[in-house]
């Protein structure tokens, strides 16, 4: 029986997002009924599709579900939509992106009889502000968000990935709220009521660059194919045979690169140390690599990097995917039944080990019900008919305490996530090894600047965490660690696989002390990989997830779209697998080990290909910027240097609006061009008319115009153009947060809502140790002469510790002679 088997929960609409966000429920055990006109959810006709016809897309959202069909013509149709919400936990509601013909019921009449359930809504931009009433499309909020302008050529239009990104990116975030309900459902009282902004689940993605952007100003344009400000290189190059993912990020990592390819002048060459730099000499030193690349393969040079702790992975291609028995054994790719086709999904990426999800299942043909063997109670046995109303005040994760031993992006993405949510995340650093988006420079002038207290990305990612410096290489430090602990709910961790049981901290360890922890392990390939020592960044993981192979032009190198896309994926899958953790906790007392391989997070996004791969073989058709249905499609310059917006017709009377504000009516006129099929043979002149039109238009200006004619349309924007984007501004999403050694700065909202205004942000990210004595006081009791004690022997400080502070250190320790850091104890605490 599954984690979630106590629940019920009901789909309406037609929304990528919101399908995805109830097939994360299905996986887990819970009875999902969605509902579906007799025509069948429109996404049954998305492409890519089998040889059988059947959706691919629809299949990944759909599996082990159950379709009701309810007509809306028919006379009971609102009362059998009614009766079938009112019998369920949760409400998944897709209407603002696709009606799907479903009938019009009363949802606050339904929550006023019903105050147990929990509701979601899914809409491209919310309720409120300019883009309320927008037309959307995958692509055209993707430009919006800050997701297509970067990745590309630098002539010509960028090159932007195929559809499905945002409908995963929301539904992840559907799931995170929903599941925090049910979380605080489990202490009694009321549902809860959340709205969701597809086009801001998206900023998850550009969040790092939009407040780098803020931090260093106007310094991101696009740079090339592959290629991504602030490092270099990192990207995807040919071998001797198959594509080859490179990072190199730090100095080593360079070093080791050169030094594998027998480049000693560049290793050696004081102006490429350091990434940033290396981008000023992107073709001199592309020019003395790329050949030597092309003398042995790509699983050569894995093989090698492997040994040389260098972040480099072969790109596979679908095929490669479907052959690949670990991620098979893995659960990351499992069978799925369409009809009568057999094929390959993506599965769920959430690998609890305890409580497992479905691996795999069939997709509901319409109006199919599927029998599971789950004995179905409700959550708790008067909630559902209970008469409380909703604590605005009163976040759904207050109670639970986290303890966070993550750094960079993934980790404190998820951690920050439960922090939002009301959770109580105590950051885990080391003066010795503090977080590494605080920088890693540690030259004096670094230091005494106080310049790891600066780093926005640092700041972003860590606002609603108390954070305390413990030395866990040290007794004291390791058994500070444990008795917090102790008293925690869940522990994460993005360190590598063997870093905490190494010192004591391994799953195996911390159970005994608290059989209801959760702990995740967010590494890049899994606990029982065979590359699980892989070094691997948040490119690295988009390298080796199969998805840059369906990107890009037919005849082009595999693509990628993002310098970390596989950083903010991880990080969200991380959230959810907690959450599904924690509820099962909760109901049973029992906790369990999460392995989360972040690089199987990034395998949803091709998860189309990989089922036409599996049943028919055939290798996945790259459109560019055109697409499998829409006609027109495409990125199109507007006036001024490098402006762009993206349109798309997804219909036939879409079509037709756009033709006529073009200024070509006989094209919307003419009934052999009705059909998307019929206007792909002429889509060169299409595009050129477009572009024609676009040329001369400022790029809001054209999408204001365009959007007026009820088509979508989105201008492409940079990181930076979303601190000034006016409907973020109406809706308040960036909020001003004040910081010590930054000030008052901007912080991202949550997408998700409970009502018109975001989640105000409690508190920016802590300086380091600045709750130390918090902690150590408050929570383990720990005296004044016990804290003071342990700041001299620099177990715990508030400063980050100089290379020869680090250094003197290590050589007292060895030699057990006291050692007292250089600054006085009083300012460590």
């Amino acid at each position: 029986m599954g984690v979630l088997s106590h629940l019920q929960v009901v789909e309406i609409g037609s929304s990528a997002a919101t399908s995805y966000c109830a097939r994360l429920f299905a996986d887990f055990g819970a009875d999902v009924q969605k509902v579906e006109p007799p025509t069948g959810d429109p996404l049954r006709r998305t492409a890519p599709v089998t040889p059988g016809g059947q959706s691919a897309w629809f299949a990944f959202l759909n599996f082990n579900k159950s379709s009701n069909i309810i007509d809306a013509t028919d006379p009971d149709a609102i009362a059998r939509l009614t009766t079938l919400i009112e019998n369920c936990d949760i409400l998944i509601d897709g209407r603002d992106v696709g009606s799907a013909d479903c009938p019009s019921v009363d949802i606050a009449a339904i929550r006023q009889r019903r105050p147990g359930l929990t509701y979601l809504e899914a809409s491209w931009f919310g309720r409120e502000g300019p883009y309320a009433g927008f037309v959307a499309t995958d692509s055209t909020v993707r430009a919006l968000a800050g997701l297509v302008k970067l990745a590309g050529p630098v002539q010509g239009p960028p090159l932007h990935a195929p559809d499905f990104q945002t409908g995963i990116l929301a539904g992840l975030w559907g799931f995170i709220a929903v599941a925090s309900s049910a979380v605080a459902r489990m202490q009694g009282g009321a549902g809860r009521s959340w709205s969701l902004s597809i086009f801001e689940s998206s900023l998850a993605v550009s969040e790092y660059l939009i407040f780098e952007a803020f931090a260093r100003g106007d310094v991101m344009h696009r740079i090339g194919t592959n290629r991504f400000w602030p490092g270099f290189p990192v990207g995807i190059y040919k071998t001797k045979r198959g594509w080859l993912g490179v990072t190199t990020w730090t100095p080593a990592q360079w070093r080791a690169f050169c030094d594998m390819l027998g480049l000693s002048e560049l290793r050696d060459d004081p102006a490429l140390v350091l990434a940033e730099d290396r981008l000023q000499h992107m073709e001199h030193i592309e020019r003395q690599f790329i050949p030597k690349l092309r003398e042995r393969t790509a699983q050569d040079w894995f093989e090698e990097g492997l040994k040389r702790k260098i972040p480099i992975v072969p790109v596979p291609e679908i095929s490669d995917l479907l052959r690949d028995t670990e991620k098979k054994a893995r659960g990351a790719i499992v069978p799925v039944l369409l009809g009568e086709e057999k094929g390959l999904t993506a599965g769920s990426m959430q690998r609890l080990t305890l409580t497992q999800p479905r691996r795999g299942g069939k997709v509901p043909s319409p109006g199919e019900q599927q029998a599971f063997a789950n004995e179905r109670t409700h959550l708790t046995g008067t909630a559902l008919t209970s008469s409380g109303c909703i604590d605005a005040d009163s976040q759904p994760l207050q109670g639970i305490r986290v303890i966070d031993f993550s750094m960079g992006w993934a980790g404190p993405l998820c951690t920050r996530t439960l922090g939002d949510l009301g959770a109580d995340v105590i950051k885990i650093e080391a003066i010795q090894y503090p977080d590494w988006f605080r920088g890693v420079d540690r030259s004096p002038a670094y230091l005494d600047d106080h310049l790891y207290e600066k780093a926005m990305c640092y700041c972003i990612m860590n606002r609603n965490k108390r954070g305390i410096t413990l030395d866990l290489t040290r007794p004291q430090g390791l058994i500070l660690a444990k008795r917090l602990i102790v008293g925690a709910d869940i522990v994460v961790s993005n360190y590598s696989v063997d870093v905490l049981p190494k010192l004591g901290l391994g799953y195996d360890v911390l159970r005994t002390l608290n059989r209801r922890l959760v702990m995740m392990s967010m590494s890049a390939f899994g606990a029982d990989s065979v590359h699980r020592d892989c070094r691997a960044y948040g490119s690295t993981l988009e390298q080796g997830s199969g998805l840059p192979s369906v990107i890009g032009d037919p005849d082009g190198p595999p693509v990628m779209s993002h310098v970390a896309f596989g950083d903010a994926v991880g990080g969200l899958n991380g959230c959810v697998a907690v959450l599904v953790a924690l509820i099962h906790a909760r109901n049973t007392g029992q906790g369990q080990f999460i392995d989360l391989a972040q690089i199987e997070c990034m395998m949803p996004f091709a998860a189309p290909w990989i089922t036409v791969g599996s049943i028919g073989g055939m290798s996945p058709k790259r459109y560019g910027n055109r697409h499998p249905q829409f006609v027109p499609h495409g990125c199109f310059r507007c006036t001024g240097e490098d402006n762009w917006i993206m349109v798309a017709a997804t219909d036939e009377d879409m079509w037709q609006r756009l033709a006529i504000l073009i200024g070509r009516p006989d094209w919307g006129a003419d009934p052999s061009l009705k059909s998307a099929e019929a206007r792909r043979a002429v889509e060169d002149d299409i595009e050129r008319g477009i572009a024609a039109w676009t040329r001369i238009r400022d790029a809001d200006e054209a999408m204001s115009e365009l959007q007026a004619a009820k088509v979508a349309a989105g201008v492409a924007r940079m990181p930076n153009d979303l601190f000034k984007d006016r409907h973020l501004a109406s809706r308040a999403f960036l909020q001003e947060v004040e910081r010590a050694f930054v000030g008052l700065h901007p912080q991202p909202s949550m997408p998700i809502r409970e009502g018109a205004g975001p989640y105000a942000i409690r508190t920016a990210a802590p300086t380091l140790g600045q709750h130390n004595r918090d902690i150590l006081s408050g929570l383990l009791g720990l005296s004044d002469t016990e804290i003071a004690q342990l700041a001299r022997e620099g177990i715990i400080g508030m400063a980050m510790l100089s290379e020869e502070s680090w250094h003197k250190q290590r050589r007292c320790r060895q030699t057990n002679r006291h050692y007292s850091p250089e600054r006085p104890a009083p300012q460590h605490l």
